[in-house]
């Protein structure tokens, strides 16, 4: 008898004549150029590990989704699958017509044929979804900054997957898992969700959830998005082969999932069962704050530690898989072995390394015990993170024209080629204007523009173990930390507020630009008529009023050194 899991689900690619016929025909339809997000997106729904989804949801189905989990036909779906465009975009588009989806590269991977077209209302969907409309969450963040104002829907023809250079063995489709769980003659599986490297507690934490489901077990960890400042998936998954090994070859798999997270909690719990299932799972662990984001614009978890389990528990039935839950994995000394947090044994001691803590070790090269990790794994990653001292990182002046931004980055760069030991590169925000971005007027997008151009040299500059300067105004918090995210990915990131008041920068005014802009002659001029967003956390807060230059970039020194960034 097939049991449910294990027999082939839809995919909603056509067959190799007719995805050439239609190649040829999409080359002469409107196409959308696919964020990376769409691009997970998609292909999660092209081959069925977003079923019973047939295509980026209609404007009805979107409403259900947001409001109580369920689309138009009452089908249980905790998180909105739209695809979101600009506005230009959408003005040239209605609905009955088809669109191409391409990829970054520009190849054409699927057909949407446009049903609906709406503009949605985020701060609903960042209350319902995410339970707050609160910036410090990367997706509300990404909801309002990054993703487009206007979503369209409709069902999806699939021509080809996108393509993946890395880990390919690694890399199944949901069709393929049930297959190879066929041919092993897996009944139960249980699904391990991760996006974090795997230490000693994770290895003991999956061991017991297989045993106590009498499962086999499928490592299953997302490469897709995940949260900004997370490790790479390609340092990732070398950590996850260094420890395969440690798990018995008969009983366990690994394949990597190209899902984009929302970090959603709760929500985020269910869509990854619903995804588990589709992929032919039959159990998933979940474990405490599973995807869950970190602390809100109070300093306190977004959501209850055992939210996610509770609410998998209510639809666990709904969703056709079994729950797996545990909880915290500690080291107990003397018995030299892990226990649920719960289990402890009276009187024992405890030891444990946060997160945080395991950051902290990295970046100051301090050990890293081997009850806590492999050497493997810390080996991998010390490679990708040496200590702080060894690294590339970017110190970001911001500040009203005229408030000494430029002078204290000159002052900074000679202190820093004086010392040695790494590149320095200057990026002024006026040198940029001219060999960067020549052809860029003064609107608010396409000052954004240029502040994202100077993020994305900086960024090449830090992962290549260089030091950038850079200085521009960059008025506006949300592209900021657009410019920070890309950054500390690679290194770390140095926001210096040069906060010499308007009144000093206006009576300074060398270029005479204040001036102009009070007569109106220059429009959205920061400052006088446009705003100038102060950073609230900035890493460093300096003042140039009454105080010498040399003595500012003493303090940003001072600053890098307390960050263990260059040596005392």
């Amino acid at each position: 008898m097939s049991l449910p899991n294990l027999v082939p689900i839809p995919e909603l690619y056509v067959s190799a004549d007719s995805a050439q016929k239609l190649k040829v025909e999409a080359g002469n339809l409107p196409s959308w150029d696919l964020t990376a997000r769409q691009t997970c997106d998609l292909e999660l729904l092209m081959n069925g590990g977003f079923n019973p989804l047939k295509g980026f949801m209609s404007e009805a189905d979107y409403d259900g989704v947001v409001a109580n989990m369920r689309t138009a036909d009452g089908t249980l779906w905790p998180i909105p699958i739209t695809l979101d465009v600009s506005e230009k975009f959408a003005d040239t588009i209605e609905p009955g017509q088809d669109i191409a989806l391409r990829d970054a590269e520009g190849v054409i991977l699927a057909i949407l044929s446009v049903t609906d077209k709406w503009s949605p209302d985020k701060a609903l969907e960042a209350e319902k979804v995410f339970g707050a409309d609160d910036l410090a969450h990367p997706a509300v963040n990404y909801l309002h900054n990054t993703a487009g104002k206007v979503y369209l829907g409709g069902p999806i023809t699939g021509i080809q997957p996108p393509v993946h250079y890395d880990f390919k063995a690694r890399r199944d489709t949901p069709n393929e898992l049930r297959a190879f769980f066929r041919k092993m003659g897996w009944r139960r599986v249980v699904a391990f969700q991760t996006r974090n490297p795997l230490h000693r507690a994770h290895q003991e934490l999956t061991f017991r959830a297989a045993r106590e489901a009498q499962a086999n077990l499928i490592i299953h960890p997302v490469v897709g998005m995940t949260k900004p400042g997370d490790i790479d998936h390609f340092t990732r998954v070398r950590c996850y082969e260094a420890v395969l090994g440690q798990y018995p070859a008969a009983t366990t798999t690994m394949s990597l999932l190209n899902l984009a997270m929302r970090m959603a909690g709760p929500r985020e719990a269910l869509w990854h069962g619903i995804i588990r299932r589709n992929h032919g799972c039959t159990h998933m662990i979940v474990g405490r704050d599973h995807a869950g984001p970190g602390k809100n614009s109070q300093g306190k978890d977004f959501y209850d530690p055992y939210a996610a389990q509770e609410l998998f528990k209510a639809h666990a039935t709904e969703i056709g898989i079994e729950m797996v839950d545990f909880k915290q994995m500690v080291y107990v000394q003397e018995k030299a072995q892990y226990f649920p947090v719960d289990e402890v044994p009276e009187g024992s001691t405890v030891l444990d390394i946060s997160g945080t803590e395991l950051r902290r070790r990295l970046r100051e090269g301090l050990e890293i015990p081997e009850w806590f990790s492999f050497p493997t794994v810390v080996e991998e990653l010390r490679r990708t993170s040496p200590a702080r001292s060894k690294q590339g990182f970017t110190v970001f002046f911001t500040g009203l024209s005229g408030s000494g931004k430029s002078t204290i980055a000159n002052a900074l760069m000679v202190k820093l080629m004086e010392m040695g030991g790494r590149p320095v590169t200057l990026l002024d925000g006026d040198v940029v204007r001219k060999h960067l971005s020549s052809e860029l007027g003064f609107s608010k997008d396409h000052r954004d523009l240029n502040i994202k151009r100077i993020g994305y040299v900086a960024s090449e500059i830090t992962k290549n173990g260089g030091i950038a300067i850079c200085a521009p105004i960059a008025p506006y918090t949300a592209t900021r930390r657009a410019v920070r995210e890309m950054i500390e990915a690679f290194g770390a990131f140095i926001e210096v507020h040069v906060a010499t008041s308007l009144e000093e920068c206006e009576r300074r005014d060398r270029k005479g630009l204040y001036k102009l802009a009070r007569e109106g002659k220059i429009k959205e001029f920061t400052g006088i008529s446009d705003p100038y967003e102060a950073p609230t956390h900035a890493e460093l807060v300096v003042d140039t009023q009454d105080v010498d230059v040399d003595h500012c970039a003493h303090q940003v020194l001072l600053k890098l050194e307390q960050m263990g960034l260059i040596r005392g």
